[in-house]
């Protein structure tokens, strides 16, 4: 905004929405394929571009449902779904699984800073790093499909790993590349510079995905656009794991008042909203930053054990805590977690099965320490 109205933008980004895919994972959240379905739709309807839903990490997703009533909601067309990446044959049986969903394009998440990769890839070798994304870049596009590529935590990258990451992936015939600053890291101002380097990188296309944590999300999506940027990841009501993401409707309102863009249809944005919020779970309405009972939910174990490299700033800082939240996606690893230190001694995988089926009897009601610590307390195992 100038004393002479909206600054007007060269190019104005294109919009992707993460709302069924990271909202989604958020822990304890889960929706369902009738939800899914009706998101997709007033997405579309709102003017976003592409629907990101779903995470496949092989054979027999449990995000399948997701997936499936989302193409057919919106088209696959319309659609993206997140591959993870960890060696050359899971990618393999990732891309199986894509293409039995049906999926067109698809996001691989690689972790490039060398905390995230010291932890998923067993390497910080950054070698390592580009030859996986190429060979994964490579199996793709051979199978027909668009790809986009992340760097996983890669806000705290360093420019030197960073940029020739990124050049691999792009020569390697990858269509897009996604910065995400899954760690809540950068001012707008350092955005911009590393969305600079990344959009200097001859046929680049760049699109940024930030998390919440700091409240920054929409001020630093608005600054790697004015670095040069194509594409803004964004989430209906900012629902997503560590403080949220970029919340949709801030994201388009700050586009319409800052920079005059009119593209976007924002009669649909309450109604999204209500939906989004009913169907995670989460109230009236979702708070997002370092204070909120989420802040520092996890459902996944390599969160809870090692918070360090996924947190900006420790909960304790702000007296807050970590805490476990999940319905079905209830793993071993979890329960260990939720069980370390307190009296119960009890066959671990044992009770995992049996509070798992307890879990689907019962509607899948949310778990958290405390529910599955008293649960253990009734667990009889069935003598052998």
């Amino acid at each position: 905004m100038t004393a002479d109205g909206p600054e007007k933008l060269e190019r104005p980004p294109r919009i992707s929405d993460a709302t069924l895919r990271d909202s989604a994972h958020m822990a304890g959240v889960e929706f369902g394929p009738a939800d899914a379905a009706a998101i997709a739709e007033l997405l579309v309807r709102t003017g976003v571009e592409l629907v990101e839903v779903g995470m496949v990490s092989g054979p027999d997703s449990k995000d399948a449902d997701l997936v499936l009533a989302t193409h057919e909601a919106v088209t696959p067309e319309r659609s993206m779904t997140l591959l993870v990446v960890r060696d050359r044959r899971q990618v393999a049986r990732a891309l199986d699984e894509a293409e039995r969903l049906g999926v067109r394009h698809i996001m691989y998440s690689i972790p490039t800073s060398e905390q995230h990769a010291q932890l998923k890839l067993d390497s910080a070798s950054p070698k390592l790093l580009q030859a996986l994304a190429r060979s994964a870049i490579t199996q793709a596009k051979e199978r027909g499909f668009h790809v986009t590529f992340s760097g996983e935590d890669g806000a705290r990258t360093p420019r030197e790993r960073l940029v020739p990451y990124v050049e691999a992936g792009f020569a390697a015939g990858a269509d897009r590349f996604r910065l995400a600053e899954t760690v809540a890291y950068l001012s707008p101002w350092q955005m911009q510079e590393v969305i600079a380097d990344l959009t200097a990188i001859d046929g680049s296309e760049i699109e940024i995905h930030s998390h919440n944590m700091l409240g920054l999300a929409v001020a630093n999506s608005l600054a790697a656009v004015r670095a040069g940027a194509q594409w803004i990841s964004a989430t209906v009501g900012g629902i997503g794991e560590r403080g949220g993401n970029a919340p949709l409707a801030e994201l388009l309102t700050a586009l319409r008042v800052i920079h005059g863009d009119t593209r976007f249809d924002l009669t649909h944005l309450t109604e999204l909203s209500r939906i989004a919020l009913r169907g995670a779970g989460l109230g009236e309405a979702f708070q997002s930053g370092p204070t909120t009972p989420h802040a520092f939910a996890y459902e996944l174990p390599g969160q809870l054990s090692h918070p360090h490299a996924y947190e900006t700033l420790p909960a304790e800082l702000v007296g807050n805590q970590r805490e476990l939240r999940v319905r079905t996606r209830l793993t071993t690893a979890l329960v260990r977690w939720a069980l370390a230190d307190a009296a119960q001694d009890v066959d671990v995988d044992a009770f995992t099965a049996w509070l798992a089926e307890r879990q689907e009897h019962d509607g899948r009601p949310l778990l958290d320490r405390d529910t599955i610590r008293e649960a253990a307390a009734d667990f009889r195992p069935v003598p052998a």
